[in-house]
């Protein structure tokens, strides 16, 4: 009886202990955005919408497809939420990367600004219950950091372009070492459950 129990709770843990893969492809996703922009030479309107468009495209399937693992509901029908929205936006950019410098700041604003206190919330909300709380926090923070610079800042594409990229560095290698720490440390949590569980065998 007891050495069944914890093969039942691994079997039920497996597929939410994998949401570190999301985090680490959230991370690639976004180190290749601003590695593009970091080295690419033409930071014009056109290539910001279309890394841009990229970018939220991709990460908004990966959110939306990835979060579905989560256990608390309104958290991860937010995250699809966000992942849904992040998927109009890009493909929106995308189909539109031939409109301009204001385009691409209306397009990040808004879409940083709800995705960004969308994952903010989710943080908060989550303290203390899950180990990528303090990830989400900060990503949802920086994200909406990011909509009030490109609500303020003047109507040059060089900066914007390269303030997308930046950010998109930034959070990158923030989410990579989440992510590593996320699956070591649930790799930790489960070498510490089994030794428990072999002691009360």
């Amino acid at each position: 009886m007891s050495s069944a129990a914890p093969e039942r709770v691994s079997a039920r843990r497996s597929w939410p202990d994998r949401y570190w893969i999301v985090a680490l492809t959230r991370a690639v996703v976004a180190l290749l955005a601003g590695g593009f922009i970091t080295f690419d030479p033409e930071h014009s309107a056109r290539v910001g919408l279309i890394v841009f468009g990229s970018f939220a495209l991709i990460e908004g399937i990966v959110v939306g497809i990835g979060s579905l693992v989560l256990k608390d509901s309104l958290i991860r029908w937010l995250f699809v939420a966000q992942g849904a929205l992040s998927v109009v936006v890009g493909v929106a950019a995308l189909s539109l990367n031939d409109a301009g410098l204001g385009v691409l700041l209306y397009g990040v604003s808004v879409w940083a600004l709800l995705t960004g206190f969308a994952e903010l919330y989710c943080g908060i909300r989550s303290r203390g219950r899950s180990e990528s709380a303090r990830d989400w926090m900060v990503i949802g923070a920086l994200t909406v950091v990011l909509a009030v610079v490109f609500l303020l800042i003047p109507t040059d594409s060089l900066l914007a372009v390269g303030l997308f990229g930046a950010y998109a560095v930034i959070v990158g290698v923030y989410v990579g070492i989440g992510a590593f720490t996320l699956k070591f440390g649930l790799a930790h949590g489960h070498a510490d459950d089994n030794t428990a569980s072999e002691k009360h065998a």
